[in-house]
């Protein structure tokens, strides 16, 4: 799996607190931090502190109930629960204006799997991220297109289905690689503005997101296709699958409010 190579991570550590970089802002307003990240430092954290030899992260549920300004953060973790074939954790994210996000994950214990057929979700078609045109880069690298494989951009969301691969450019915490859990939880706030954007663009904030996996991505590449979306009176909820290049690994649902980004 390659990993990120940018010119700078997005955090650094400073004793048991991370430093954010310029570029972990978050793009609906100046002085916030972006959620995506809050939830990959808890996953970060978690799978640090919980992991264990036979045991898989198959959800993580990431609450973002406060923006948190671009300053310092700390996690901390607490085991609820370690039962022989589960074990059940959580985490807390503090910013500088108290606790702005939490996480709670599942492990489950591998074991043999069962005989006979389920019927189950089959791989999408979508070409190889190589494949594709040439994306946009940045912290992260996006290539979007629709249900017919066509490029999309922010004039042209497509009416079908949108799809995306993601690649992370940069490291999470600055001398650390990235693992596949990490990327996935990077890559699973992407299902809100794949579900939720419309012909007006994105004017949904997400409040959390629920990342359930099957098992963990092989490739460094991590594919999202919108399968739902509702919305009514400023509330939506919608979920995408999650692919990598050699399958499909997953699902992530979200939950978001009405929010016009400034200018609108």
């Amino acid at each position: 799996m390659a990993q990120a190579e940018h010119q700078e991570a997005f955090f650094t550590r400073a004793g048991d607190a991370f430093v954010p970089a310029a570029h972990a802002r978050s793009w609906w307003a100046p002085g916030m931090m972006h959620g995506r990240l809050l939830g990959a430092l808890a996953a970060r954290t978690l799978e640090r502190e919980h992991a264990a030899e036979g045991l898989h992260f198959t959800r993580l549920t990431v609450d973002l109930f406060r923006n948190a300004p671009m300053a310092p953060v700390r996690v901390e973790t607490l085991r609820v629960r370690d039962g022989r074939r589960i074990r059940v954790v959580d985490a807390t994210v503090h910013g500088a204006n108290g606790v702005v996000a939490r996480a709670a994950a599942v492990l489950l214990r591998r074991s043999e799997q069962p005989s006979g057929h389920v019927p189950a979700t089959p791989p999408w078609d979508a070409p190889a991220p190589d494949e594709l045109p040439a994306p946009r880069e940045g912290a992260w690298t996006v290539w979007k297109f629709d249900e017919d494989n066509v490029p999309v951009n922010g004039e042209r969301q497509g009416r079908g289905r949108r799809r995306a691969w993601l690649r992370e450019s940069c490291e999470l915490v600055a001398g650390e690689a990235l693992s596949p859990f990490v990327r996935a939880a990077l890559a699973a706030d992407t299902a809100s503005p794949l579900a939720h954007a419309g012909d007006a663009g994105l004017q949904f904030i997400n409040a959390d997101y629920t990342l359930c996996l099957s098992r963990l991505p092989l490739s460094d590449a991590i594919g999202l296709e919108s399968t739902a979306h509702t919305s009514e009176d400023g509330v939506a909820v919608g979920h995408c699958t999650l692919h990598d290049t050699a399958g499909p690994i997953g699902y992530c649902m979200t939950t978001a409010v009405a929010n016009s980004r400034p200018g609108r």
